[in-house]
């Protein structure tokens, strides 16, 4: 019975997108566990053939890797075509591929908003719209990743919590467009989580370290998140076990959204 459930994705092909890292990678190596046919897409090639060596070890079948620019339209629509191409179907999209930059509404930029909203919404909008007719002959489903910034305002990320407002607002809108074809889809919403996300939007090393030691105080319980929470959290979106939700964004924020700080 137990292998049973370690293998509950045998047989189902999933894409993931910005799977060279962070809560994509977890994600990838998740499923691998429980047996998905698996094609991992980004930009750092490197980086996808490490996370593909690791889940070669808990999967025989090996990996369809992609690098891709998302906000390259091209480009996005041949993971699709690729996909088909090598497994012939598409059982889930896992929408994962996204950037945070920071910036308040006196000094965000209409440059910067178009970078943030082509990255984090309009990337996901197309790559759905090519995934769907592909899903619908699966009955599949998509699980988009969020973030708790899109049910809680932040000051300082004006544009990032516009665009994952969004990414919810789609994520709900397509779930009942697609509901009466029987394909489900939802949203994870992390809070602050050890990826390298930050870093990447210009943090330094002492002030990643101090914000992270915040985020003892603005979880509830405690500390930041870990990848693999995430990734779990999507796993059972994405799986049979969900059969039942649709067009729900779930938080995976150790509490973040319902605080009130006083």
């Amino acid at each position: 019975m137990a292998e049973n459930i370690n293998m509950q994705f045998a047989g189902k092909v999933i894409l993931i997108t910005g799977a060279s890292s962070g809560i994509g990678a977890a994600t990838a190596k998740h499923f691998a566990k429980l047996g998905a046919s698996l094609v991992l897409a980004g930009r750092n090639k490197q980086n996808l053939e490490l996370v593909a060596s690791e889940c070669k070890t808990n999967n025989s079948v090996e990996p369809l890797l992609l690098t891709a620019e998302l906000t390259n339209e091209t480009e996005t629509k041949s993971l699709v075509e690729k996909t088909i191409e090598k497994f012939g179907k598409l059982d889930v999209l896992v929408n994962n591929a996204g950037v945070l930059e920071s910036g308040s509404v006196e000094n965000t930029n209409l440059e910067q908003y178009d970078r943030v909203m082509n990255a984090n919404v309009r990337s996901i909008y197309q790559l759905t719209t090519l995934a769907v007719p592909h899903l619908v002959k699966t009955k599949g489903n998509i699980v988009n990743v969020s973030s708790v910034n899109g049910i809680r305002a932040f000051p300082g990320v004006f544009a990032y919590c516009i665009s994952k407002a969004a990414v919810d607002q789609l994520t709900r809108c397509a779930a009942l467009d697609l509901a009466p074809k029987q394909v489900r889809v939802n949203s994870v919403n992390p809070g602050v989580t050890f990826t390298n996300l930050h870093t990447r939007s210009g943090m330094n090393p002492e002030q990643y370290e101090a914000f992270i030691k915040r985020s003892q105080e603005t979880h509830a319980l405690g500390r930041p998140g870990k990848p693999e929470e995430v990734a779990r959290t999507i796993a059972f979106l994405a799986s049979d076990d969900a059969s039942f939700i649709t067009g729900a964004s779930i938080p995976v924020d150790g509490g973040r959204h319902a605080m009130c700080p006083r």
